[in-house]
């Protein structure tokens, strides 16, 4: 999304930098904004930041295979990412988490999983900031203090 907040920017650029150094060794790859994935034929969505772990990628201006998918929430978007694609991104068979973030307060809603194929949603606010928070599709431990780390919020 162009012109994106501060907050936006600094949280998408958080989670980035945590999953690209985690995944440095990996076949996996984290991308965000710029970065489109192909749903079908004619419907490709650009997440905030999303992990991938195709080995030979159709294209160099998209990927296909989504694990982990993660949105941070806009006035513009937020409709978008909490209804559509939170009913589009679980028919994906790779998508194993969706998570949505929100950037007005710290406050997280992990959509994940389950091996027999149900979904559960975990929720994280500031009361939970030094949980460890587990992305368990790329097996990453982070907190919330890491995601919002110099997000500054609105008195």
């Amino acid at each position: 999304m162009a012109g994106a907040s501060d907050r936006h920017h600094r949280i998408s650029l958080n989670l980035i930098k945590l999953l690209d150094d985690y995944l440095e060794e990996s076949e996996c790859e984290a991308f965000m904004t710029d970065m489109k994935f192909k749903v079908d034929e004619t419907t490709f969505y650009y997440p905030d930041v999303f992990v991938t772990c195709e080995e030979n990628p159709e294209s160099a201006f998209y990927r296909q295979n989504p694990v982990l998918i993660i949105e941070v929430l806009s006035p513009s978007t937020r409709q978008t990412d909490k209804r559509e694609k939170l009913r589009v991104y679980p028919q994906i068979p790779t998508v194993q988490e969706y998570v949505i973030v929100e950037q007005d307060e710290i406050k997280i809603k992990i959509h994940r999983r389950q091996p027999d194929g149900r979904w559960i949603t975990y929720f994280y606010d500031q009361s939970d900031r030094d949980e460890i928070i587990e992305f368990q599709s790329v097996g990453l431990e982070i907190t919330l203090v890491e995601i919002y780390r110099r997000v500054r919020f609105e008195d």
